[in-house]
């Protein structure tokens, strides 16, 4: 499908469509949980350009394709639109990051302690990543308290951050960077 236009002019007054033509004010909770879920996709694929020739770079795409189906999802108000079927994960979305978080945990060596997050810079931005996926289960645990969100949803995005932290390890361990240990400076 070719996109003709861009610019609609229909949010100039401060609402947004969501799937099914209900219009809602660009401040909703609805809103700012799809808003951060596709902000993190942005910063998935920024990761993604700097894992050039890394393993795991067809994983980081497929969470960001599973993330616009949970973007789908929440930009349906399920009360007044059903769900497309885009907007479910497939079967199995939440037991491949546990599978993925396992295998690259099994790589790593034992460390003690808190970790800074840092390294190098695809490992940084992997927990720039986790902190907006971590903001993300947030807001979507609050558009849960007053609309439907599926269970599923809510899980996958909480297992995604355990993942990106997980992977942070791992890009460091591969490059042979070490982690910052987190130093308690009130001794």
């Amino acid at each position: 499908m070719k996109i003709t236009r861009v610019y609609t002019k229909t949010g100039d007054k401060g609402t947004t469509s969501l799937v099914g033509g209900v219009r809602i004010k660009k401040s909703d909770i609805r809103l700012e949980a799809y808003g951060t879920v596709d902000e993190l996709s942005a910063h998935l694929g920024l990761l993604a350009a700097m894992m050039t020739g890394d393993d795991n770079r067809p994983t980081i795409i497929r969470i960001q394709n599973n993330l616009f189906n949970v973007c789908t999802h929440l930009a349906t108000d399920q009360s007044q639109t059903p769900l497309y079927p885009s907007a479910h994960l497939a079967e199995g979305e939440t037991a491949f990051l546990e599978q993925e978080v396992d295998r690259l945990m099994a790589l790593l060596p034992e460390r003690q302690g808190f970790i800074l997050p840092g390294g190098t810079q695809a490992a940084a931005q992997a927990h720039v990543a986790r902190t907006v996926c971590r903001r993300a289960e947030r807001r979507i645990a609050a558009l849960a308290e007053v609309a439907t969100v599926g269970e599923e949803i809510q899980q996958y995005v909480n297992r995604l951050s355990d993942y990106l932290f997980v992977l942070a390890k791992i890009i460091n361990f591969n490059s042979g960077q070490d982690e910052i240990i987190w130093q308690n400076a009130c001794k």
